[in-house]
Parts: structure tokens; sequence; C-alpha cells
């Protein structure tokens, strides 16, 4: 029978605003204003800032519903980029990976990092 008692701990790993967190990472001049991403035909808002979100712009919206406070608020609006979104999301599950190689993936926007840590008892 083994003393080595084994305890699993969770961490759950959350890109906030990934989407929005990856256009300000290759445009500094949207740091600091509010940005917003839309879906697939720029229908639908999927992804905010927190400055965006402090104005009220709901996640899902319609684009046409927000329109008004994204203009008068000068709001930065990108069309989704999904080939970029998925290179940096590959990048992100390396560097967790080299903490621990145990990653369950759950989602693009959203990763749940699962490591063990063992202890040893007397």
């Amino acid at each position: 029978m083994s003393s080595i008692q084994r305890t699993r701990k969770l961490a759950l790993v959350d890109c906030n605003s990934f989407y929005v967190s990856c256009e300000r990472l290759f445009n500094p001049r949207i740091r600091k204003k509010p940005v917003v991403v839309l879906s697939n035909n720029d229908g639908c808002i999927i992804s905010r800032s927190n400055e965006a979100k402090a104005l009220g712009i709901k996640m899902g919206e319609p684009y046409f519903k927000a329109k008004d406070i994204i203009i008068r608020n000068k709001v930065e609006v990108f069309s989704s980029n999904y080939s970029l979104y998925g290179d940096l999301s590959r990048r992100v599950m390396r560097t967790l990976k080299r903490f621990n190689a145990e990653i369950e993936y759950i989602q693009l926007m959203k990763h749940l990092w699962i490591y063990q840590i063992f202890q040893m008892m007397k």
C-alpha cells in the first residue's frame, strides 16, 4: 500500500474578453477604449471590452440595436477574425501546457487547466 495521497485541484483559466484582447494585442491604439467584436456577417456582438460593458452594450445583442450607443461613444467595432483567435488560443494552450500537460479544452474563449499535486504523507 502506498503512503502517497493524491489530491486533484482544478484551475479555470479565463482569457477575459478574449476576442477583444486578441484585437488589442495587434492594435495598441484601441487599448483603454470601448471595443466590440461582431459575429459572422456582423450580426451580433460576441465580445466586449470592459469599457464597452460599462456603456451598457450587451453580449449577444444585435449590432443594429446597439448602433446608436456605439456611434455616440466612438466604440471601436471589429468583424470577427477566427483564424487570429484560433492561433492565439493555441498559443495560450501551449503556454499552459508548460505548467502541466493534463489540460482539458472547453471552448475557444475558456480554458480549463487541470493539474494534480502529489503530497507525501508519512
